[in-house]
């Protein structure tokens, strides 16, 4: 069962819910009874002193106050008017407690959720905090509780009042650090893993060996962009690889399964999901002064991952040290990516390997037991009780080694392992996790200290406690400096490339240790004037320590760069322009091919003759960027769908013996294996194995010229001066609980799209799409940001929907027009700024 809640809506109960939404669209203060309040005042108990907070026309809170104590308090009381839906279901997520919301259909995957151990980890991170975080986040709590208060059902959000007709007794819990705590775990999972990437590699072994296999996973290449050149910093040479023989002969499908089912719950775990960021030095801009761009790219959701905050001391010095702007998680203190009054930062994933999967070797005579360097040792138990809403609890028992929790413990098809092939092990076997942000750490910490540092050193000293995930953070202040630092908990092992599930009853393959901060990539006011990152590779191939081998291969990144070297001084303007650049690398690589096929077909050569006057980019207005991304996804499928099919209706089919489409090479990865086949015509990749005849490079390009035009004259018309891209490529942001219910009108209350969108998977305006399920966007440029560090109130921004997560707000989707036509709006940053654009000003007071 898909752990998304499409099926959590029990057939009784499904008739009460449309009735209630027809109830809720024909009576309008239904859906209206929590919208915030934004004038007038309030009495909050436990502020120590007024606050003002002043809403802009999107409806951005500024939120000004003496001491940080109130300033955190009223964040976490703005963050629960606007958002306390997405907040009490994220932190049942990262709780594993979804089953109190959603019941039954729940309990397997809260199975998983707590076999990770998120929220036991982050009570570990709680009482090991700073005095001065756990006061922060003590303080944000108390916000969030104060709004809670006097609010049940339909005054907190229409989600709550609906789901008391699936939960009745469902009432939200006080809010706590804790929670906090968790879902900076759930958002390093959603950012900081390679699991199931190790059992791709895995399954790809088994089925493919290791030549073929090692086809579809190219290295990096030479002449891709290093995000620190300077250094001599990549992955030492020689460095042995992990052992292929026994992760092949290991079923991985059910785990993999489940992992992409909880990436799916997450809005995430879309293979090729990337970020850019860059900053840029005032030798190289209109102003002479640094300006620094940001666009993280997260999975497509309702509401927006982001909310937009104002946070000001007033005044700003010793006791109260905040006067920042930017991009905030509803759910935690601070801001995440944003500017203060002296610097500005940015994000992208680096993408290190931090998770291995380990297969440990268990005692026949005891399954509580495991064999570490020839001896039994008991494995640490842990006992989790599930409540259900409307049925029975749950007992489960968490199995832990010295690597981590039994994964194996959390699905029966991965327990029973098949035997291996090349090592002589016994057949008791289970399947363990190491990973960083399995670790108690003080990521939370680094956050709030990053809101307040001043400068370079500063900045820095705060990274030293972001552990996971790990980011590229990118840099600006106000005197002029730019910099980069990668920082996280990256390990060093004994040996093995981190490619592959390894043996774990033995020290060959353990961590020794991790990298130190000061000898993590960095680099401050490089001579080029810029520094750019896209996921591509952060260090070269004499770096002492291996970070990653799985790259983003940098065709984002080499974009950017060619965009910014093509002006001797750029604007932010100009800026604007690259984070919405649609070109497409694939275009040059393959229309000469097209153009060499000489087809007999008129509709082909018209097809041809079509691309032949194409610019490359992915505009959404264009019939021939429709044209090519049909062909590019016809192709993939015709030169690998025979060895990867599409999978049955019947989702209970899960056999493990086959791949399936969405293991297919894509986004970056497919652009670098189709650039390489196409030198080599012949090469077995393009021969279709279910015909008898042999096919080579142009009989599949022919196919997929072929089958995309098949496909835009059934979908878009028989007259392509009427296809468009955007016709195809559509942004539809769904809310991830009751608008995946699968019941119609539920759906129409809460999502809302498609938006026509440029851009595409690896092109810089990265609005990605599954090539095996259609052209949707399934993923997007989460945010855009452009901060001027010569007038920080010159800065930009805009997110996907909206400030608010209260369908039919007018907050609720104003942004996505202007989202997805690369517009923004002020980043504002003055008080006059502010209230120039006010539509509210509510004063909270003792």
């Amino acid at each position: 069962m898909s752990i998304r809640l499409r099926r959590i809506l029990l057939g009784i109960l499904a008739a009460l819910i449309v009735i209630a939404v027809a109830l809720a669209a024909l009576i309008p203060p239904a859906v209206r009874r929590s919208f915030p309040q934004i004038e007038g005042t309030l009495q909050i108990a436990g502020l120590q002193a007024p606050v003002e907070v002043i809403r802009d026309d999107l409806g951005i809170p500024h939120i000004y106050a003496s001491n940080e104590h109130d300033l955190f308090m009223a964040q976490g009381y703005v963050h629960a008017q606007d958002r306390f839906w997405q907040m009490d279901f994220w932190r049942h997520i990262g709780a594993g407690r979804l089953a109190e919301m959603f019941g039954e259909s729940q309990v397997e995957t809260d199975q998983f959720l707590r076999t990770l151990g998120w929220a036991r980890i982050a009570q570990q991170e709680l009482d090991r905090a700073d005095p001065d975080t756990l006061a922060i986040l003590q303080a944000y709590a108390d916000g969030v509780n104060a709004y809670l208060a006097d609010r049940r059902g339909t005054s907190l959000s229409l989600e709550h009042g609906i789901l008391r007709l699936l939960s009745p007794d469902y009432e939200p819990e006080p809010w706590g650090p804790l929670n906090t705590l968790t879902w900076i775990k759930v958002m390093a999972w959603d950012l900081g893993g390679n699991m199931d990437a190790e059992m791709l590699r895995a399954r790809m072994l088994k089925n493919f060996g290791a030549e073929r296999t090692a086809e579809l996973f190219p290295l990096y290449p030479k002449d891709a962009p290093i995000i620190v050149p300077e250094p001599a910093f990549g992955l030492a040479p020689g460095t042995p690889a992990s052992p292929a023989s026994a992760a092949a002969a290991i079923d991985w499908a059910p785990l993999a399964r489940r992992v992409d089912a909880l990436n799916s719950l997450l809005g995430a775990g879309f293979r090729g999901i990337g970020s850019n960021n860059w900053t840029v030095s005032g030798q190289r801009t209109t102003t002479g002064a640094p300006i620094l761009a940001n666009d993280p790219h997260l999975g497509i959701q309702m509401p927006s991952i982001w909310y937009e905050v104002g946070l000001h001391c007033q005044p700003k010095d010793g006791e109260c040290r905040f006067n920042v702007v930017g991009f905030s998680f509803a759910g935690a203190p601070g801001v995440v990516i944003g500017h203060n009054d002296r610097i500005a930062w940015g994000m992208t994933n680096v993408g290190p390997d931090v998770q291995d999967l380990y297969i440990e070797k268990l005692n026949p005579q005891n399954p509580n037991q495991y064999e570490v360097n020839g001896e039994w040792v008991d494995m640490q138990l842990v006992q989790e009780t599930i409540q259900v809403a409307g049925g029975d609890p749950v007992p489960i028992t968490v199995r832990y080694t010295r690597h981590g929790p039994l994964l194996s413990d959390v699905d029966e098809d991965l327990a029973a392992l098949q035997e291996a092939t090349a090592l002589d092990l016994p057949p008791q076997y289970a399947v363990s996790l190491r990973w960083t942000a399995l670790e108690p750490t003080r990521t939370m910490d680094a956050l709030l200290w990053l809101n307040a540092a001043t400068d370079w050193d500063s900045f820095r000293d705060a990274l030293r406690d972001f552990a996971a995930p790990s980011q590229n953070f990118v840099y600006a202040d106000v005197d002029g400096n730019i910099g980069y630092q990668t920082p996280g908990l990256i390990p060093i092992r004994a040996n093995g490339d981190g490619l592959l599930p390894v043996p774990g009853w033995t020290d060959d393959y353990e961590w020794t240790r991790y990298i130190p901060f000061d000898e993590l990539p960095r680099s401050f006011n490089p001579p080029r004037g810029y520094i750019v990152t896209a996921n591509n590779a952060v260090v070269g191939p004499d770096y002492p320590y291996m970070i990653s081998l799985g790259w983003d291969y940098g065709y984002r990144a080499r974009r950017i760069i060619e965009l910014i070297e093509a002006k001797q001084k750029l604007s932010l303007q100009d800026m604007a322009a690259i984070q919405g650049d649609n070109f497409n690398a694939m275009g040059p690589v393959l229309v000469p091919l097209l153009k060499t096929l000489n087809p007999a077909e008129n509709d082909l050569q018209e097809a041809v003759a079509m691309l032949h006057g194409w610019d490359y980019q992915n505009d959404s207005d264009s019939a021939p960027a429709a044209l090519f991304n049909a062909f590019w996804r016809h192709l993939i499928l015709s030169t690998f769908g025979d060895e990867f099919p599409q999978a049955e209706e019947d989702e209970t089919n899960t056999s493990s013996q086959i791949l399936g489409a969405a293991d297919m090479p894509s986004d970056d990865r497919a652009f670098l294996v189709i650039e390489i086949l196409v030198e080599d015509p012949d090469n077995a990749w393009w021969d279709d194995i279910t015909t008898p005849e042999r096919e080579d490079r142009d009989a599949i390009l022919t196919r997929a010229l072929q089958a995309a035009l098949q496909e835009l004259h059934s979908t878009l018309g028989k007259d392509p001066a009427s296809w468009s891209w955007g016709a195809l490529h559509g942004a539809t942001f769904r809310n991830a609980t009751l608008g995946e219910s699968g019941i119609a009108p539920l759906e129409a209350l809460f999502n809302r799209g498609p938006f026509p969108v440029s851009g595409g998977s690896s092109i810089v305006n990265a609005n990605g799409w599954d090539f095996s399920q259609g052209y949707d966007v399934t993923w997007v440029p989460s945010m855009r940001m452009l901060v001027d560090l010569g007038d920080l109130s010159n800065s930009l921004s805009m997110h996907t929907t909206g400030q608010s997560g209260h369908p039919y707000h007018p907050h609720y989707i104003d942004m996505a027009p202007l989202w997805s036509t690369i517009q923004f709006h002020p980043m504002r940053w003055t008080r006059q700024q502010v209230e120039a654009a006010a539509e509210g000003t509510l004063r909270l007071i003792p």
